[in-house]
C-alpha cells in the first residue's frame, strides 16, 4: 500500500468513529473472564504430594499431643479417679462446673490472670514494635545485626535461668541489695514483695521475649518497598510522617495478627515463670489459672475439678479469638483466618 492511501484509510476510520459517536456513545466491551476450572483432589494431591509428605510428621505430633488428649476433657463431667480410669468413673453432670463457679479461689485466680495479661498487653506488647522501629530507622545494618543478636538471646534461656538472674540482681542478697547496703540502705528485696510482683513478672517477660518479638516486626518491615520511602521524601514528609504513613501501615497486619493470638492466650500468662516464684510472694499475688489447675489437679488430686477449670479456660480463649478475628475483618484485615 502506498503512502497516499494510508492517510485516506485513517481519515475514513475517523469519520466512521465520529459519526457513530454522534448517534450513540461508544461502549468498550470487556471479554468475559474464563470460567474457573475445578481441580479434583487427586490432581491437587499429585501436585502437592511432596509438601503433604513433609507436613505429615508435624500433623502426627499435633494429633497425638493436642487433639487426642481433647477426648480426656470428658472427666470434667465425671468423678474421675485415676485408679479406675475414665470408663470406671461415674458421671456427675455439671457438678464440677457448679463447684468451680462457686469457688472464690477460682475467681481470684481469674482476676490475677486478667490483671497480669492486661498489664502486659499495655506495657509489654508495644515494646517489640518500638524496638523494631528504632532499629529499622536509626541504626546502620551492622549495628542493627549486633544489637538484634544480643537482644533476642534471652529468648533461648529457660525461665529457671531468667528467675535466677533476677534473683541475683534484685533479691535480698543480690547485687543491688548489696550496693544499697554499702551506702547505708537495707531491707531491699524485690523478689519477695507481693506489691511489686506485677512489675517484676512483666520486666522478666520483656527481658526474655521482647527481642524475639522484635525479629517478627523487623521481618515485616523488610517487605516494605523502599520506593515508598523515596516517594514520601520527595513529597517533603518528615521522618515521623514516614513512620506514621508508611512504616506503621506495613506493620498493621502483623500487629493485628499477633494481638489476636495474644488475646487467645489472655488466660495463659506463663505457668513456669509464676510457679517458680509463687512460694516467694504467696498465692495471693502469683495464683493464676494455670497454677490453680496444677494445684487442684496434680497436687490435691481433684482431677475432674481441675479439668473443668481448664475446659472453661479453653472455651473462653476460643471465644476471644473468634471475637478478635471478627473485629479484624470489620477493619479490613485478614486476621487469623479469612472469611468464608
Amino acid at each position: 500500500m502506498s503512502s497516499d492511501t494510508a492517510p485516506s484509510v485513517a481519515q475514513d476510520d475517523e469519520v466512521v468513529t465520529r459519526s457513530a459517536g454522534a448517534t450513540a456513545p461508544a461502549e468498550r466491551v470487556r471479554p468475559a473472564a474464563p470460567p474457573r476450572r475445578k481441580v479434583s483432589w487427586r490432581t491437587r494431591f499429585a501436585r502437592d504430594r511432596s509438601l503433604i509428605i513433609m507436613t505429615l510428621p508435624a500433623i502426627a505430633l499435633l494429633a497425638v499431643f493436642a487433639y487426642v488428649p481433647l477426648a480426656g476433657n470428658v472427666i470434667a463431667w465425671q468423678d474421675y479417679s485415676p485408679y479406675v480410669g475414665i470408663s470406671g468413673s461415674p458421671f456427675v453432670g455439671w457438678w464440677n462446673f457448679q463447684r468451680l463457679f462457686a469457688d472464690a479461689a477460682f475467681w481470684h485466680a481469674v482476676g490475677n490472670t486478667l490483671l497480669i495479661t492486661g498489664f502486659q498487653l499495655v506495657f509489654f506488647f508495644p515494646i517489640p514494635i518500638i524496638m523494631a522501629l528504632l532499629l529499622n530507622s536509626v541504626m546502620t545494618p551492622r549495628i542493627r545485626t549486633a544489637i538484634q543478636s544480643v537482644v533476642y538471646l534471652p529468648h533461648f534461656f529457660s525461665w529457671v535461668i531468667v528467675v535466677t538472674v533476677f534473683q541475683q540482681m534484685f533479691g535480698g542478697a543480690g547485687f543491688l541489695a548489696q550496693r544499697l547496703a554499702d551506702h547505708g540502705y537495707s531491707g531491699f528485696d524485690l523478689m519477695t514483695n507481693p506489691d511489686s510482683f506485677l512489675l517484676l513478672v512483666t520486666s522478666q517477660a520483656i527481658w526474655k521475649d521482647a527481642g524475639w518479638g522484635m525479629i517478627i516486626f523487623l521481618a515485616a518491615l523488610s517487605t516494605v518497598d523502599p520506593a515508598l520511602y523515596e516517594a514520601s521524601v520527595m513529597d517533603g514528609a518528615s521522618k515521623w510522617r514516614r513512620m506514621w504513613h508508611v512504616t506503621l501501615p506495613a506493620l498493621r497486619p502483623t500487629i493485628i495478627l499477633l494481638l489476636i493470638l495474644r488475646l487467645g492466650d489472655a488466660l495463659t500468662v506463663g505457668f513456669e515463670q509464676l510457679i517458680l516464684q509463687r512460694g516467694a510472694v504467696g498465692a495471693d499475688a502469683a495464683e493464676v489459672l494455670d497454677t490453680f489447675v496444677y494445684y487442684q489437679g496434680v497436687v490435691n488430686g481433684d482431677w475432674s475439678f481441675a479439668a473443668a477449670a481448664g475446659l472453661v479456660k479453653g472455651v473462653v480463649a476460643v471465644i476471644l479469638v473468634l471475637v478478635a478475628n471478627k473485629v479484624a475483618h470489620l477493619f479490613g484485615e485478614a486476621g487469623v483466618y479469612q472469611k468464608a
